[in-house]
């Protein structure tokens, strides 16, 4: 049975950037199960999986658009360090903070700089901007 948009896939994954930096797998997991075309995954992984059947392997590779966006520097913002109150002393460049929007959504900032009166966060997507390639390996279609 090919998949097609409503039915339940269970594939096999590895995903990788254009330098061959492997950045997830299902390798040593159970494979990840979604719905065709429930918006859920990115679409271009979406996608590339209708029309597979049990058993069928590709390799894709999915442009910023139809992935995770592409890089927007206006969602590199400066937050004053007072908002931060006593944790301030806790937060290091590099580290990823959880915040959530006014809709309650978790959004993930990369803490860049620490200055003397502000934090500069970064709200893109870690691999927003890059072009994602995937192995996939489908091993059910209900």
């Amino acid at each position: 049975m090919k998949a097609k948009k409503g039915n339940t896939v269970k594939v096999h994954y590895t995903g990788t950037l254009e330098d061959g930096k492997v950045f997830d797998s299902s390798e040593g997991k159970d494979p990840l199960e979604f719905t065709v075309g429930e918006g859920k995954i990115i679409k271009g992984f979406d996608d590339a999986v209708i029309g597979m059947d049990v058993g069928d392997e590709k390799e894709i590779a999915i442009s910023p658009e139809e992935a995770y966006g592409k890089r927007e520097d206006k969602l590199v913002q400066d937050v004053p360090k007072q908002a931060f109150g006593e944790n301030i002393e806790k937060l290091k460049p590099g580290m990823v903070l959880g915040l959530k929007d006014p809709h309650g959504h978790v959004i993930n900032a990369v803490i860049k700089n620490i200055g003397e009166e502000k934090v500069t966060l970064d709200l893109n997507h870690p691999l927003a901007g890059k072009t994602l390639k995937f192995k996939i390996k489908v091993v059910e279609v209900k």
